[in-house]
């Protein structure tokens, strides 16, 4: 059952005539049938009825059906109708209609096959007492709510009311299309107050709470007070829907215009005789661009270099390039982008099968999955990740796997030896070839701007008097800027800010600081033997088998050969030259079968001696130098890794000088010179003749002379080695420190703990000695298995130093 108007000149009609020859009030009240103390109740859909309005209902429910049989037949044609709360209820009980309704009279009742219909006229409003029956209708016991007095009321603020409403009717009428202006006389044609109340609050396109709460409403001025707010609500909705209907109509009629005018220039093209493929291929050209979704900026320069095409000869040189630069604008991914796949579980998996180990970078990979699967509102800061390390450790690689996991596309960027800054910003457009840079290119190529791109070898930037191209790059790197990268050849601003980029580098202190400070640095150290020899069997193996053409049911290394090629062939951080070897490996069994073997290949030791050859380190590095006094063996980083240095001192006739060899730059010659202070200063305590300083010549040389050195990290070394030679006590063997010493004695805290450590274990050393403030840093780094091995003396003073790394003196 749901409520619907008759037309607007029927009601004013009816109205018209319930009013017309009555001589007031009294009059009016005589006419109205009476109502019983008890009323059947027939819920209402979507629909509201007022006392005196005319108001037609379908009824289609069996239970409605009913209620109209029941009244009918016992000749009260009086019943009461009330709004259902909630329009989807289809057996609707008390608990799902309002408390207040209209008492209403069945003035037309007509039965079709399906459905009756009613024309009702309301008589008062009624409030329900007591809940009679609710099946197989609902029947209730109503108190009538009379219309009150006017009398006792200020005339002057009724009529206030009264003309506010009327203006405010008469605007509605006016600004609605579904109100025909027929109804603007409404609020003239009734005399009543309370009566033009309720006709108006019917018949405008207020919600069913309003009209409800109307309905409820018995006293007069508030009746009128809750009226005017929400007609006053109505008026300034239907203004705006006005205003924005109006802009729409202009912007239609616009493209009319320039729909015709430009059919008008067809026209007078053709009469010319002027070959039309261009327009057909400019027309293409502007569907192309409706569909590209550029930026309001993008879309103001697009269309003003179209409208240049269309009055430019095709033959001039301007014309190729306003071509290309609109091209390349419908091809950029202004929209276009990939869902992330936020299964963290699935993310971690992916990770972890193609990468051994890398725990922190799958770690932070795996937080940003979970900021985005928990923001919902809002855009998501991308990361800027700079993965440091030596070559070899799989920093490029990772990127290409984290696109893989989070199911973005990927690309790669090489920096390595750009110096031109229109690399990475383009070349504006006056200039002949002009092109976008590099980020913009990347972008059009994967066709989504949120790919993940890996700008790799970062630290191998460089400069020149065409622009530094990492000054650049502050912009693009700047999660704070990027929103609106402009690239110089595109000339609008772009947005990066969704891109996942990530950056490589052997070396920090290469990079400018403030490009530094814009990424999350991520170190990647070595890999251990054992890391090394999970990586080969999980990865390099597998992957030369394919490239070769064989299958695991061919060939197969042991255990014992992976070690032997991991330490007697290579020596490396990283692991590219373990995967070239077992490349050769592979390659010596593919010979086999291709000259006819059918048994399968097991790669032993001694297969892989016969592929490789004799072994190149048989000893440990360590182990092939004798120390002697005057030597010591200290710890280096390396851009590939950690290393060990072998630092000699030798002692001579001569002036009171020092020599100082091996390539060594300003900070290490300083610690030499700190550390040979420290010595003299404390001579006595290491009974060491101050007669010698005055007699001898010191010469300290580290060896390996073509390979430039520096930092302060030897400085503990050089104190070592210059007291083992003046005191004739030998350093300890398999022993390897670091560290920097200060004038006063004092052990200072150095980087690259994990690769030096690494490269200790590696050459064979057992025995280590650190700074004391390092101390984090080995527990943190260094995997367990290689701390389980190695004995480490953490110290923050040089006797320290020496009392742990020279042997004592033998007594003869």
């Amino acid at each position: 059952m749901e409520g619907m108007r008759l037309p607007i000149e029927e009601q004013l009609s009816e109205l018209e005539e319930l009013v017309r020859d009555s001589e007031g009030k009294d009059e009016l009240e005589e006419q109205k049938p009476t109502i019983p103390e008890e009323l059947n109740i027939m819920p209402l859909r979507d629909s509201v009825v007022f006392p005196m309005l005319i108001a037609p209902l379908n009824v289609t429910r069996e239970s409605g059906i009913q209620l109209v049989d029941a009244s009918v037949v016992g000749d009260n044609r009086v019943i009461g109708v009330i709004a259902q709360k909630r329009a989807s209820d289809e057996h609707p009980t008390f608990e799902d209609v309002y408390e207040v309704g209209c008492a209403v009279i069945i003035r037309t009742l007509v039965k079709l096959p399906d459905t009756v219909r009613l024309i009702v006229q309301g008589i008062s409003r009624f409030r329900i007492v007591e809940r009679l029956q609710e099946e197989p209708f609902l029947r209730a016991r109503v108190e009538v709510l009379e219309e009150p007095s006017l009398d006792s009321l200020d005339p002057e603020e009724i009529e206030a009311l009264r003309r506010s409403i009327a203006a405010l009717f008469d605007q509605a009428v006016r600004l609605s299309t579904n109100l025909p202006d027929e109804l603007r006389s409404l609020t003239q044609a009734v005399q009543e107050i309370n009566v033009m109340a309720d006709l108006v609050a019917a018949h405008t396109n207020l919600p069913l709470t309003d009209k409800q709460e109307v309905l409820e409403t018995v006293e007069v001025p508030d009746r009128l007070r809750a009226l005017l707010g929400m007609l006053g609500r109505e008026v300034r909705v239907l203004e705006l829907s006005s205003k924005v209907q109006n802009e729409v109509s202009t912007e239609l009629s616009k493209s009319q215009r320039e729909y015709y005018l430009r059919e008008q220039l067809k026209a007078i093209q053709r009469e010319l005789g002027e070959d039309d493929d261009r327009g057909e291929d400019l027309d293409e050209l502007r569907a192309k661009i409706d569909e590209a979704q550029l930026s309001v900026e993008a879309r103001k320069e697009v269309d003003r270099e179209l409208n240049r095409l269309r009055r430019m000869n095709p033959g001039a040189p301007e014309y190729t390039v306003a071509r290309t630069y609109v091209d390349t604008m419908i091809t950029m991914p202004w929209h276009a982008a990939t869902e992330d796949n936020l299964d963290l579980g699935h993310v971690l998996e992916v990770l972890t099968a193609d990468h051994y180990g890398l725990d922190k970078i799958k770690d932070r990979i795996i937080e940003f999955l979970a900021v985005r699967k928990v923001k919902t509102d809002g855009p998501v800061r991308q990361p800027i990740l700079c993965f440091t390390g030596p070559p070899g450790v799989g920093k490029t690689s990772l990127g290409r796997s984290i696109a893989t996991a989070m199911g973005r596309k990927y690309a790669r960027i090489s920096l390595g030896g750009i110096r031109d800054e229109a690399e990475i910003r383009g070349h504006r457009r006056t200039y002949i070839g002009a092109m976008p840079g590099q980020i913009v290119q990347t972008l059009r190529r994967v066709e989504s701007n949120n790919p993940v791109i890996v700008l790799d070898e970062i630290d191998k930037l460089a400069s020149d008097y065409r622009g530094d191209p990492s000054a650049a790059l502050l912009e693009v790197l700047d999660p704070e800027q990027n929103g609106t990268f402009r690239d110089h050849y595109l000339d609008v601003a772009f947005d990066l800010s969704r891109v996942f980029f990530i950056t490589t580098a052997n070396r920090l202190d290469t990079i400018p600081g403030p490009l530094r400070d814009r990424m999350e640095v991520i170190e990647l150290g070595g890999y251990t033997e054992e890391e090394k020899v999970e990586i080969a069997k999980q990865h390099l193996v597998p992957k030369q088998v394919e490239e070769h053409g064989l299958s695991s049911a061919q060939i197969k290394f042991t255990d014992e050969a992976l070690k032997a090629i991991v330490r007697h062939y290579t020596r490396e951080a990283g692991v590219r030259n373990l995967d070239r070897e077992i490349g050769t490996v592979v390659r010596k069994a593919t010979r086999s079968f291709a000259e006819g073997r059918k048994a399968k290949v097991t790669a032993g030791t001694r297969f892989v001696e016969e592929a490789l050859g004799a072994p190149r380190y048989l000893h440990d590095e360590v182990d092939e130098r004798e120390l002697v006094p005057g030597m010591a063996v200290g710890l280096a980083w390396t851009p590939v890794g950690g290393d060990v240095l072998f630092i000699e001192a030798a002692r001579m006739p001569g002036s009171k000088s020092l020599i100082v060899t091996g390539q060594l730059g300003d900070v290490m010659k300083e610690s030499v010179t700190a550390a040979l202070t420290f010595i003299r200063s404390h001579a006595a305590q290491y009974k060491i003749d101050d007669e010698i300083f005055q007699t001898s010549e010191i010469h300290v040389h580290v060896p390996a002379g073509a390979v430039p050195k520096d930092g302060p990290s030897a400085g503990v070394t050089m104190l070592t080695a210059l007291t083992s030679l003046l005191t004739g006590q030998r350093v300890k063997q398999r022993l390897a420190m670091t560290g920097e010493i200060t004038l006063k004695g004092q052990v200072l805290p150095v980087g690259g703990i994990k690769e030096k450590v690494l490269a200790a274990y590696r050459a064979g050393v057992v025995e280590i000695i650190l700074p004391e403030q390092n101390q984090k840093d080995y527990l943190e780094d260094v995997p367990e298995e290689i701390r389980k091995v190695l004995k480490v003396h953490f110290v923050r003073a040089a006797h320290q130093v020496l009392k742990l790394a020279l042997e004592k003196k033998s007594k003869s």
